[in-house]
Parts: structure tokens; C-alpha cells; sequence
């Protein structure tokens, strides 16, 4: 595969190069911890969804299983292109400030934007509001991948595409099994399942019955 954004991606490895100590140690630590944000906006996003409608579970669920689908998939379409990193295949350029991978580590499409891409797809999913946050992180995320010097601009849209069209598709494809899945599992026997899925959305109390008269109005 050959895209023709290499004079790109020296200008931005240039533009690193050339950047206080601070960001690029900020860049550098960047790839990594805005994966485990997403990673800790799952786990928000599951434990909100405990006390809401199993739908709702469903979808919280599904996002970060969808994430891992995504990957998957940009680790075959790297097999399938085999594409050389641009630390290793461009000449001229300054000299990357992540270690290159080595040989074999393709480059296109880039995991870490595949996986963010797909990350804030699904968050968006199961709450609008977060595209406010979602959709910069990810964007920041995979430009710090060229910033860095490991992939070109064209491995990072790529991945972001790529990771934002498979959680996508699978979340809504996978929504009403998962949805029915949920409200069986919330009826279930065992304390660790009830636990794991939540009460769902609290009840109003019947009228007429014993607590009622102790709600607020």
C-alpha cells in the first residue's frame, strides 16, 4: 500500500522533533494512557448501566466487546497489507520519538487508533453527551501516534474509520440478543450474576402499597 502523505508525516515527525521536552514525554505517555481512559470510561459506563434499563446494560456491555472486535480486525488487515513502518521506510525524516517497532509490527491500520476510534464510537452509543469527550480523545490519540513517529497520517485515519464502523455495526447489530440476554441474567439465581448485571432502574412503589406511604412527593 502506498499513500503519498509521507511529506506529511515528515513535517509532523519534524514538528515533534522540534517540540519542549514536556510534550514529547506528554505524547509518548499519551498513546498508552488514553487507552486506559477509555478502558476506565468502560468501566464507568458498566457500573452506571447497572441501575438502568437492561437495553441500556446491554449496550455498555457490548462497546468495549465491539473495541475488541475492532482490534482483532485491524490485526488481520495488517497481516493482509503488511505495510513498513514509517520510522524504518521514510528517508529523511527526524528521527521518531517511540522506540520502532520491529520488523513484521505492520503499520497500517494503527491499533491504538483503531481501538480509540472504536472506543469512542461505543461510548457515544450508550450516552450522547460523551462525543464531547470521546471524539477528542480519540482524535488526540491517533494524531500522537504520527506525532511519535510510528505510523503514517493515513494508518490513523484509517484506523479510526475502521474502529468507529465496526463498534457501530456490531453494537446495534448485537443489541437485542444482548438486551434479552441481560434481562434473563438480572432474573437469575445466582448473587454474582445479579451483581454483575445491577437491579436495573429502581421501581416506583405501587399505590396502595406499604411503601408508598413512605415516598417523598
Amino acid at each position: 500500500m502506498d499513500f503519498d502523505d509521507t511529506e506529511l508525516y515528515r513535517d509532523i515527525t519534524g514538528l515533534a522533533h522540534d517540540a519542549p521536552a514536556w510534550v514529547q514525554h506528554t505524547a509518548e505517555v499519551g498513546t498508552e494512557a488514553g487507552i486506559l481512559l477509555f478502558v476506565a470510561l468502560f468501566a464507568a459506563a458498566w457500573w452506571r448501566a447497572r441501575r438502568d434499563s437492561a437495553q441500556a446494560f446491554a449496550i455498555a456491555v457490548l462497546a468495549p466487546l465491539a473495541t475488541a472486535v475492532a482490534y482483532v480486525g485491524s490485526e488481520l488487515l495488517k497481516s493482509l497489507v503488511e505495510q513498513e513502518r514509517p520510522c524504518r521506510a521514510v528517508a529523511g525524516a527526524a528521527a521518531s520519538l517511540a522506540a520502532c517497532p520491529p520488523h513484521g509490527d505492520w503499520s497500517f491500520p494503527s491499533n491504538h487508533a483503531t481501538i480509540a476510534g472504536a472506543s469512542a464510537a461505543g461510548l457515544v452509543l450508550v450516552r450522547r453527551a460523551l462525543v464531547a469527550l470521546t471524539a477528542p480523545l480519540a482524535l488526540l490519540l491517533a494524531f500522537s501516534r504520527v506525532f511519535v513517529g510510528v505510523h503514517y497520517p493515513h494508518d490513523v485515519v484509517a484506523g479510526l474509520l475502521l474502529g468507529a464502523g465496526v463498534a457501530l455495526i456490531a453494537v446495534r447489530l448485537a443489541t437485542g440478543p444482548a438486551t434479552r440476554l441481560a434481562q434473563a441474567m438480572r432474573g437469575s439465581a445466582a448473587p454474582v450474576v445479579r451483581w454483575l448485571t445491577g437491579p436495573g432502574p429502581r421501581r416506583e412503589a405501587a399505590p396502595g402499597s406499604p411503601y408508598a406511604a413512605h415516598r417523598r412527593p
